[in-house]
Order: C-alpha cells, then structure tokens, then sequence
C-alpha cells in the first residue's frame, strides 16, 4: 500500500470511528473499505500512535468488541463537566407540566395556561422561553392582547418529532370517564361519611 493510499485510509478510518455508534472491528472496517484486515489494523495503531503523540484531545481504543474514538483521558475533568451541563438544566415537573399544555393546546396565553394549572405559571414560563422550549406565537384577541405561546424547534427536536402532530393523543393520558366518575363517587360517599360521623 502506498503512503498516499495509506493517507486516505487515514481519514476513511477516522471518518466512519467518529460516526461509529458501537466499537467496530478491524475486520468490519476492512469489509466496508474493501481493503486487508492487516492494512486497517496497520493504520488504526499509528493513529493511536499519533494521537497520543499529538496530545489530540481524542484517542483511539481498542476494546474486546473493536476499536472507538474517545475523549482524552487528559481531558476527563472538563469532559465530565461538559458533559453534565444539562443535569443543571433539568425541567421540573411544573415546568413539564406546563411545557404540556402549550404543546397540546398552542398557542395559548398565560391566562389560560394559570386557568388550567390553577396556578401562576409567569416564572415557568419564562424559564421554558430562556430554554428555547417555547415562544410567542402573537398576541390574543381581548383585553390586554396577551402573548400567546406555542412550542419550538427545538422543543421537537428534544422529542425526535418533526411536527406537534406527531405528540401523542391526549386522550392516552387521561384517566378514562368511566373511572373518573367512580373515583368522584368513592370521594362523596367517604365525605358523606365524615359528615355522618
């Protein structure tokens, strides 16, 4: 193989262990490129080699099930808190609370938002719109013209959804009529009876 073959090599290895979702074996690699097992094994140790030479902030491993690309162990300490910027970012149940009903009854204002949560809501709301999870949509018709809100972009991207239609029915969330009415039922009849008492 000649270095200019080897080169190329290089950056098809390289190419398929950075989109590579699982270790991949020499041999794998070898079958996709359509070259020697050896050759890729060849190349893989040098840009391991490489890598570490170069103080590169990724390095290649190779584990029992294949070889992958890794962050620098050097680089464990900011990796970690790169990693676990979003931990921070976690959205409470109010604020999932909330993000759901402007998904299923967009736009919709602050008001309505408050009716339904029995609630004030201005604080989750602002924090969903600093994330990016929703944003006006206009104003609404009545007093005051109120800001209406309806969910982004990345509100979908966040569900792997390519449009709110695909959000799943309401109806699978809710506690059917039949049971609501017996659950209603059991509560008068136990209020009946601490009234009794």
């Amino acid at each position: 193989m000649s270095m200019r073959d080897e080169n190329s090599l290089e950056q098809i290895l390289e190419s398929m262990l950075c989109v590579a979702l699982e270790p991949i074996t020499a041999a794998e690699l070898a079958d996709v490129i359509g070259v020697e097992t050896e050759s890729v094994e060849t190349v893989l140790h040098r840009l391991r080699q490489d890598a570490v030479d170069e103080r590169r902030g990724f390095v290649y491993v190779h584990l029992a099930s294949g070889w992958t690309m890794q962050s620098s162990p050097d680089m464990e300490e900011i990796v970690g808190r790169f990693a676990n910027r979003d931990v921070s970012h976690r959205l409470s149940s109010a604020a999932l609370e909330t993000l759901a009903i402007i998904a299923y009854r967009q736009p919709v204002s602050r008001v309505q938002i408050s009716g339904l949560r029995g609630v004030n809501v201005d604080g989750v709301v602002r924090l969903l719109e600093q994330r990016g999870y929703i944003e006006s949509r206009g104003v609404g018709e009545g007093p005051g013209q109120p800001v209406l809100y309806g969910t982004t972009e990345l509100f979908l991207d966040r569900l792997g959804l390519s449009h709110v239609s695909e959000l799943p029915p309401i109806e699978k969330f809710l506690t059917p009529v039949e049971v609501a009415l017996e659950i209603a039922d059991d509560l008068e009849n136990r209020n009946n009876e601490v009234v009794d008492a």
